[in-house]
């Protein structure tokens, strides 16, 4: 049987008969002292009637002997050992038992002795006589009715047994189906219809079972069904997104380059200020066109792998921090450049700019919320191994929610209405590269996130 309940089943039959098996002995064992000790009774009445008249005839002495099952009964009395009734012994007295005092180790161990020898034997039997008849009485017999007897009860408690390990089984296995096997298949049933359609949440088991452990599994179900189903939900959610990136990438990219052209004639104009934002200008434009060209927005795809060249990264930083400053307009707001302007690394520019662009324009957001004056540092060093850059701020930290889902879309948003995709696209591209973004400190005196990337064609343990 391969069901719970049927292994349960048979296991039950075998449980109750070894329990079984173990009363049996010492009931044995028990039938046995009770069947010598009501032979010597019936050998004491019989040897009454001797001793009440002397002149028995050996017809009524064999008819006594015969009754009492035994040859020969001998009572010591008054210090006299006294034969009260004989007759032939067929054999040699195989054994003596002694039924005055016995142990339980011997009266066991005597019944096994026995119920396994089927040969006809002669024992001799010793008790105590009852109502004070005597000291001692002394009884002959054959042992092998002794043993049917034996056997014949020891079947009958067979027999029983197997009854009761039958009904037992029965009731529980009936016991089984109704408090386990059947709350069991409903989970089961459960489990098979929300894996036919896992998005669907009217499909998410409802925790009935008045069982603590079945009721504990089924609140575990609830947990992951719920929180497969939200996830299911937000990777649908994500995929129509990059669908709508895609199409919004593909005509954005159209409207850039016609505003790219517009631009280049801009940088002819002779006014000064005109002559210095245009280079700036046509960067940004350059970037954009770049960005929905291979279109990077996240949910679209896996990011286009690095292209690695040797950058400056003030220029970089420079770049990063004339938009933001321009971006917070006349707010409070100071983004400084404490890095080496000699400081080179191996990196692809444009992902390393959107790295930093995200991660400042995260701070900038974050600060000029609070409504608070603002200040941004971007340093950098290097070691043998790899160059580190850090971006900090001054702003109130990142509350608890925002620590535990990080660098997950739709969920690490620190700012009311934020996605949290700057984050989460920030760390792909730094991993990209095979280094790291971290969250190296964060509190009310502000925030700390470092950059590392590798120096070696290597990838940093995360």
């Amino acid at each position: 049987m391969n069901t719970l309940s049927g292994r349960f089943l048979i296991l039950t039959i075998i449980f109750v008969m070894l329990a079984e098996v173990f009363i049996f002995v010492p009931s044995i064992a028990r039938f046995r002292q009770e069947y010598l000790v009501d032979r010597l009774e019936r050998a004491q009445i019989a040897s009454l009637s001797v001793l009440a008249d002397d002149q028995l005839s050996d017809s009524l002495e064999a008819e006594l002997l015969q009754n009492a099952e035994v040859f020969n009964v001998v009572l010591r009395r008054d210090q006299i050992r006294r034969l009260a009734l004989s007759s032939p012994i067929p054999m040699p007295v195989h054994a003596t038992y002694d039924m005055r005092d016995p142990t339980s180790f011997s009266l066991i161990k005597d019944a096994m002795r026995t119920i396994v020898d089927p040969k006809e034997r002669v024992i001799r039997v010793l008790g105590n006589p009852v109502q004070d008849g005597g000291l001692l009485i002394e009884v002959t017999m054959m042992q092998k009715p002794l043993r049917e007897a034996m056997v014949a009860y020891g079947l009958n408690i067979l027999w029983l047994s197997a009854v009761i390990s039958v009904i037992t089984a029965l009731l529980l296995f009936f016991a089984v189906q109704i408090l386990l096997v059947r709350p069991m298949k409903r989970v089961v049933t459960h489990m098979q219809n929300y894996a036919e359609a896992p998005e669907d949440a009217r499909r998410i088991i409802a925790p009935t079972s008045g069982v603590r452990e079945l009721r504990d599994a089924e609140d575990a179900l609830l947990s992951l069904q719920t929180q497969l189903t939200g996830s299911l939900k937000q990777k649908d959610r994500l995929a129509q997104l990059g669908g709508a990136v895609a199409k919004v990438s593909h005509d954005l990219r159209n409207i850039l380059t016609s505003a790219q052209l517009f631009t280049d004639r801009i940088e002819s104009s002779d006014d000064p200020l005109v002559k210095r934002m245009a280079p700036k200008l046509v960067g940004s434009m350059t970037r954009a066109v770049h960005l929905c060209e291979t279109t990077l927005a996240f949910g679209r795809a896996e990011e286009p792998a690095p292209t690695l060249s040797w950058i400056n990264l003030s220029t970089i930083i420079d770049d990063v921090i004339e938009g933001e400053i321009l971006a917070a307009g006349d707010y409070d707001m100071e983004i400084l450049d404490e890095s080496a302007s000699s400081m080179s690394l191996r990196a692809d520019g444009e992902q390393l700019y959107r790295v930093l662009n995200n991660l400042v324009r995260n701070a900038r957001q974050v600060i000029m919320s609070t409504h608070k004056p603002g200040l941004i540092k971007i340093t950098a060093d290097e070691d043998a191994d790899c160059w580190m850059i850090r971006v900090s701020d001054n702003g109130p930290g990142l509350p608890p929610k925002a620590r535990e889902h990080l660098f997950s879309p739709f969920k690490g948003g620190v700012r009311k209405g934020g996605s949290g995709l700057g984050l989460t696209i920030a760390a792909d591209l730094v991993r990209g590269h095979g280094g790291r973004l971290d969250l190296e400190s964060t509190g009310e005196d502000g925030t700390v996130f470092v950059i590392k990337l590798p120096k070696a064609d290597v990838t940093l343990d995360a």
